[in-house]
């Protein structure tokens, strides 16, 4: 074996390690929402003949499920995924629109939005968030510099996004994630470089779309003429918000202790799914409000921070994914808080990893899988590259003489735009393998 075969050996021993506050953030806040979903659903499961603590073992019985799948993703290499990035938009459209299918599809709570795999109910939209950005991911990754530079490249996006929102609106009947949808991608556009003012055109057209689709429900009008003022009406349709109000308002400073909650004793509706940040503002005050919003800013800005270091090294992919990803994770709680605080019209969003929700709670496990992958291969990289530079940089009396150069850093131009390099040390032309 000769000496670059050595360094290229000593190089694929190099590991990374998985990003700790993202780790550590994820994990207090699965701990919170155990904690608080048992806390919150112990009436209502009574109250429903279903056991004191049927709602609390579902939770932690899906969350254990979303634990796996987080391994799994933790231990999927970026570029396998990137390879099965094409036929995610089509598997979107396909799972959206299996909710149609007699036996699969069934409507609950006015709504046909979940699907029967017999021993659990799944959502369809939670995991079509997460195609939606390894997709987009992948798309800007080959195109960014025509997204940026050509209305074509643009429009094809928000075509793919506009095709999943209005099968959102029009079967599933999901303004509340229809919407969620929308702001990711345009998020996402403008992080991978869009033109800003060209990207104002179709946002201005989209927002009387939008408004349409609101006056076309009387029930999303009744939210939000109860928004403005939810005591004019509050056993009705402010019901939802003044009881949620009632229970931040009980919480004051330091709330009123854990498992001390009125309002969640029947009074306050999904106390353990889209309202639980009320059960928590009425338990723990102020200052349990205060440190969940605090954890979901810094899982967003450790996401953001990560992709942002994952594009300065040119890997554009593993960057727009965490991007994605923490687009997703904060619009998502933002919208939450923002419902249970009264800042913001009632929509069904639940928390992420604290609300109650099989599919929720699934593909958030899932996501932030992905998210520490990310962070794996980022941190490894780094360490190959400093290996690199090292090694280039010792002495020339102690490097081995050889005829052959020092092995590069791979500069594989990928898709169709320029400076497609992507700083991870691999030795595909010398060795047919990578790092």
């Amino acid at each position: 074996m000769n000496d670059l075969s050595r360094q290229a050996t000593r190089l694929d021993e190099i590991g990374g390690r998985y990003d700790p506050w993202l780790l550590g953030i994820a994990c207090v806040l699965a701990c919170l929402g155990v904690v608080m979903v048992g806390s919150a659903s112990i009436a209502i499961a009574e109250g429903r003949d279903a056991g004191p603590f049927y709602y609390l073992i579902r939770h932690m019985v899906f969350l254990a499920i979303g634990v796996g799948l987080a391994i799994v993703a933790m231990r999927t290499e970026m570029k396998t995924i990137e390879q099965h990035s094409q036929w995610l938009p089509l598997a979107a459209l396909v799972l959206l629109l299996l909710v149609l299918v007699p036996g699969i599809g069934f409507t609950a709570k006015g709504a046909r939005r979940w699907l029967n795999l017999g021993l659990l109910t799944f959502q369809p939209v939670e995991a079509v968030k997460l195609m939606l950005i390894v997709w987009l991911s992948s798309y800007l990754a080959r195109f960014r510099d025509e997204v940026s530079a050509t209305w074509r490249a643009m429009f094809k996006v928000l075509a793919v996004a506009l095709l999943l929102v209005g099968v959102l609106l029009v079967i599933h009947k999901d303004f509340g994630s229809s919407a969620l949808i929308l702001a990711i991608t345009a998020g996402m556009l403008v992080l991978g470089g869009a033109n800003l003012p060209r990207m104002l055109l179709p946002v201005l057209a989209l927002l009387p779309v939008l408004a349409l689709m609101i006056l076309m429900e009387p029930y999303r009008v009744q939210r939000l003429v109860s928004y403005r003022d939810p005591w004019a009406d509050p056993f009705g349709s402010g019901y939802q918000l003044t009881n949620a109000l009632m229970a931040v308002g009980r919480g004051e400073w330091f709330g009123v202790g854990l498992g001390a909650s009125v309002q969640k004793l029947s009074y306050l509706p999904e106390a353990h799914t889209d309202f639980i940040l009320a059960v928590i503002a009425e338990e723990l005050g102020f200052v349990g409000v205060f440190a969940i919003i605090a954890l979901y800013a810094g899982l967003a800005g450790r996401a953001f921070w990560i992709g942002l270091k994952c594009v300065e090294m040119r890997r554009h992919f593993a960057g727009y994914v965490a991007f994605g990803i923490a687009l997703w994770m904060s619009l998502q709680s933002f919208v939450s808080i923002g419902v249970n605080l009264g800042l913001l019209p009632t929509k069904g969003l639940t928390l992420p990893l604290i609300s109650s929700g099989g599919s929720s709670v699934l593909l958030t496990c899932a996501a932030l899988g992905v998210l520490l992958r990310v962070s794996f291969e980022l941190d490894r990289a780094r360490r190959q590259v400093a290996r690199l530079r090292g090694e280039a940089q010792a002495p020339a009396a102690a490097m081995p003489v050889t005829s052959q150069p020092l092995p590069a850093v791979n500069t594989e131009v990928r898709g169709t735009s320029r400076l497609r390099q992507r700083v991870e040390p691999v030795f595909e032309k010398s060795f047919g393998r990578t790092a």
